[in-house]
């Protein structure tokens, strides 16, 4: 299932502590990093913090620039982007200022937590999860129930924590202080545990006054052992374009993006497109890219549908036409079923050359929707 862009947004010591262990906030950020988290809470359909946090710092999270809400406005959005919370228990002051300021609120929580969260009065929609709370599970009720595309997380530790071990992070906004906390009992951003992807990649660095600001992608195409979140977010694109293919009754709707290995676009196809009536997802993509590119070799091809082992209205069917590009990696949605291609195997082709090709599961539903007619 898809999921938003998620990005994590926090500011830290020199030892990592995202706040000390007296009564006020320790305000780590400069005024001018204040207003470029303001710029980025404009730029998003919702914040989220976590249900310590909310109880902790009482925040209102608002965007404050009257300049910014009105932007919004005028593109059609509201005001204030949705509001976020996540409680297992709904255990929540029903008069913090989360609730009484700003548009729209949200409560994600439990079905226990539920029913405790409405008896209280908590002033919000309440979305009830499940018996447990499950991050897959809450990401795709925001994207899927309320249009939520592009979700900043801020804070607090544990959230952020969960979210990069279980490989859900798509962007991480880091703020670095200049000062030291040293207290042990004081939270910090990044607890123990397992992390997916391995190193991260750097892609940008701002010094912002005295602080400096560091983004990094926590999962590149590929990074780590699992399919990554940036795999999810380039998929679900793939199966989009899939979408906009011109109806057929004699072949399938197909979705294919190219990215390179620093997670930069390439390229994007889908099939018949410009008028063509046979051209395929993967040929169509690769068509515009240069074939001297020196990034097609370590980039990836997403597309809706295993790419063909067989054709008939081209010379090269699309698995041997990625192999020549010289991409050596592949993700996809859906194997091609025998509908036209008795034992169809793209996949299979493309991993005896020593292309690897990861089949991402939660995609099949959605690459198969716009070919429903076709299946039966």
């Amino acid at each position: 299932m898809p999921y938003p862009y998620v990005l994590l947004s926090a500011a830290v010591s020199l030892d990592g502590f995202l706040d000390d262990t007296g009564p006020e906030r320790l305000l780590l950020s400069s005024p001018a990093d204040f207003d470029r988290v303001d710029e980025v809470r404009a730029s998003v359909d919702a914040i989220l913090i976590g249900a310590g946090t909310l109880r902790a710092d009482n925040p209102r999270l608002l965007v404050n620039s009257a300049g910014r809400r009105a932007a919004r406005v005028a593109a059609g959005r509201p005001a204030y982007p949705l509001k976020v919370t996540v409680s297992a228990s709904g255990d929540l002051d029903p008069a913090a200022q989360f609730w009484h300021t700003g548009g729209d609120k949200l409560l994600l929580t439990t079905d226990r937590g539920a029913e405790r969260a409405r008896a209280a009065g908590i002033a919000a929609d309440v979305a009830a999860l499940g018996p447990g709370l499950d991050w897959r599970r809450a990401l795709e009720h925001l994207h899927d129930v309320r249009g939520v595309r592009r979700l900043m997380v801020e804070g607090g530790g544990t959230i952020h924590t969960q979210l990069l071990q279980q490989g859900l992070a798509d962007e991480l906004q880091l703020v670095l202080a200049p000062l030291f906390v040293g207290d042990p009992d004081a939270p910090r951003l990044f607890g123990p545990g397992a992390y997916q992807g391995g190193r991260l990649r750097l892609l940008e660095t701002r010094r912002i006054e005295d602080v400096v600001l560091m983004r990094y992608e926590p999962t590149a195409p590929g990074a780590g052992p699992l399919p990554s979140a940036a795999d999810r977010r380039w998929l679900a694109l793939a199966c989009d374009l899939a979408d906009r293919c011109p109806p057929s009754g004699t072949a399938f709707s197909v979705g294919a993006v190219v990215v390179a290995a620093d997670g930069t676009e390439l390229a994007r196809g889908h099939s018949r497109e410009a008028g063509d009536p046979v051209v395929h997802a993967e040929e169509a993509a690769l068509a515009k890219v240069d074939p001297a590119d020196p990034r097609l070799a370590g980039a990836t091809v997403y597309s809706s549908l295993e790419p063909c082992a067989r054709r008939a209205s081209r010379p090269a069917p699309c698995a041997r036409l990625i192999l020549d590009a010289g991409v050596r990696r592949v993700v996809t949605a859906w194997r091609e079923p025998d509908t036209f291609v008795e034992a169809a195997d793209g996949n299979g082709l493309l991993a005896a050359h020593g292309a690897d090709v990861v089949v991402l599961p939660g995609y099949e539903e959605r690459a198969k929707a716009p070919n429903r007619h076709l299946l039966g």
